[in-house]
This record gives C-alpha cells, sequence and structure tokens, in this order.
C-alpha cells in the first residue's frame, strides 16, 4: 500500500487554490517528497504532516516550478526544524542547478544543519528497502535528465491466517517464522512448514509518478498493469499544438496512455489555472470515467486490486 499526499497541483505558476508542484509518497515509516515547488514547505506545514522523515526529496526535473521550494525549505531547517539527514535524488543537470540554489544562495559558505547529500541518479532502482523498491526511468521533457519514478511492493506470498488456524499455528513468533520461510515446531511435535501455510506468489502494489512529460509512447511499458499513475495534465485537447509545443502533456493525452497501458487509477496533476477544473474533469472523464483531478491536500490510498 501506497499514500499519497498532493501539497501543489498547478502548472507553471501557483493559482489562487493550487500550489506549485510537490507531492508526498508514503509507505509504512518511509516518506518521499517528490519534487518542491515555491511555497512546498507552507504546504506541509498547513497539512500537517509535518517534517519528521521527511528526508528523501526525488526530483523530476530542473525547471523552477519544481525545485525552487528547496531554497525555503533548507532555509527553514536553518532556523526552526530538524532532521538527521537530507538526500536529494536528481539527474546531473538537475543537481547542477540545485547546488547552486542551495549551497552558493541559501547557505553562502555555511554548513548544512544536516548531512546533505546530492544523489545524482540515472534510469534504474535508486532505492531497495526490505519490502519495495524505487525505481527511476526516463520522461521526454524540455532538456536532458527528466525523470519520473515508480514504487512497488516486492512480490511476497500472503500468509493464510485460516489455514494457520486449522494447523494450531498458535499467534505470536512463530507466524512470524512462518512468513519469513522457516518451518516451526509445534507444542504437540508436529512440524509446520511455511509452505502450509503461504499462499502463491504475488505482485505488490505499484505507483507510478510522472512529472512534466511530452510523450506518452515511451511511458506505456514503465506504467503497464500499475495501481495508480499520477501523472500531469497541463492542457485540454484543444490546445494540443501549444501541449507539443512545451513538451507538456494534454488530459485526454494523458487518459489514453492509463487505457492503453492497463492503469488501475489515474490520478491528474499540474493543472493550468488557463481552465475551468470543472472542463478538465469533464474531458478527462469522457476518455476514462475513473479517473480523478487532484487538489491540494488531496490525500490517496494506493493498493493492488484484491
Amino acid at each position: 500500500v501506497f499514500e499519497i499526499l498532493f501539497l501543489g497541483t498547478s502548472a507553471s505558476a501557483p493559482s489562487a487554490r493550487r500550489g506549485l508542484s510537490a507531492l508526498i509518497v508514503k509507505h509504512n515509516e518511509y516518506r518521499f517528497l517528490v519534487d518542491c515547488g515555491e511555497g512546498t514547505q507552507r504546504q506541509i506545514l498547513q497539512s500537517g504532516i509535518g517534517f519528521k522523515q521527511l528526508n528523501r526529496i526525488l526530483l523530476t526535473h530542473g525547471h523552477l516550478d519544481h525545485i525552487l521550494g528547496l531554497g525555503g525549505l533548507m532555509s527553514t531547517f536553518m532556523r526552526w526544524e530538524s532532521i538527521e539527514q537530507l538526500e536529494i535524488f536528481g539527474g546531473k543537470s538537475t543537481l547542477e542547478r540545485v547546488k547552486i540554489l542551495i549551497n552558493e544562495v541559501v547557505l553562502a559558505g555555511k554548513k548544512a544543519p544536516m548531512p546533505l547529500h546530492f544523489r545524482e541518479i540515472t534510469p534504474g532502482v535508486i532505492v531497495d528497502e526490505e519490502d519495495f523498491t524505487v525505481t527511476a526511468f526516463p520522461v521526454t521533457h524540455r532538456g536532458p535528465d527528466c525523470l519520473g519514478y515508480c514504487f512497488e511492493e516486492k512480490a511476497r506470498r500472503p500468509f493464510l491466517a485460516e489455514k494457520a488456524d486449522e494447523l494450531g499455528v498458535p499467534f505470536g513468533p512463530q507466524r512470524r517464522d512462518l512468513v519469513n520461510g522457516q518451518p516451526i515446531t509445534l507444542a504437540d511435535g508436529r512440524i509446520i512448514a511455511s509452505e502450509d501455510v503461504l499462499g502463491p506468489l504475488q505482485r505488490g502494489t505499484k505507483l507510478v509518478v510522472v512529472g512534466d512529460a511530452g510523450r506518452t509512447d515511451d511511458l506505456v511499458e514503465v506504467s503497464r498493469d500499475a495501481d495508480g499513475l499520477v501523472i500531469e495534465g497541463t492542457y485540454l485537447d484543444e490546445d494540443v499544438e501549444m501541449a507539443r509545443q512545451f513538451s507538456h502533456m494534454t488530459v485526454r493525452g494523458a487518459a489514453e496512455l492509463a487505457l492503453k497501458a492497463g492503469v488501475k487509477q489515474l490520478i491528474l496533476t499540474h493543472i493550468s489555472r488557463r481552465y475551468r477544473e470543472k472542463d478538465v474533469i469533464t474531458e478527462l472523464q469522457s476518455v476514462l470515467p475513473t479517473a480523478l483531478v487532484a487538489r491540494d491536500f488531496d490525500n490517496f490510498i494506493i493498493k493492488r486490486e484484491g
């Protein structure tokens, strides 16, 4: 299960009701901030989620509406808040810009208030925890090193509690051992193998997060069968030529990508303030009725069907 909290859902410039690009992906005790547009620190405070454990920032690309909030966030860490360390992930050109912002403008020769790590990444697995991974993949937009991120739980065999009850396996450490693949011996001498209480291997929840994107043909496979897809929907289809000119996505294009890839839940963000929200929703749901348009502070649970 992954949880998404949208902090900013506007395109290029904020509107009265939408901040600039930022969202948080949560999985158990882990938190990832994806992009950090201007004003993100205020959105974090207003959401009530706070700064605790928010020590990994994943950047999709280096455009200002996706990184400018890092300056304010670092300034706050220098004065008011504290975290154990901060890791900022991004492509080479993105990090070059971010380093200037943080090191030369915000820190200006001072030492960061916490261990600060700039993680230059290329497509591939960038986080590998016990039960999930985060994989970066290339995205076509203006400029180099544009990335999206796939959050995916590792495949596992579900524990069959009813079967364990039938076999008389007591609650407690022995059930945990079986889940971990270790056989146990019951009080009556019977040996229970993990095979006796584990179901067939099942894939975990898959969440794909895309920032700005100018085409979809290179996103179909990475989005294939995703339980959740977050992607921009900057333009309506009536302005498709403008979308192509600026290498952005149309609402219809995002919906057609989700259909082609078999995505279970599509959520649009990065909405231009030139349109009424109801017109965006109408166009989106004319193609994919279950798709949603995110607003600031919307919270979604993404989990595998069944």
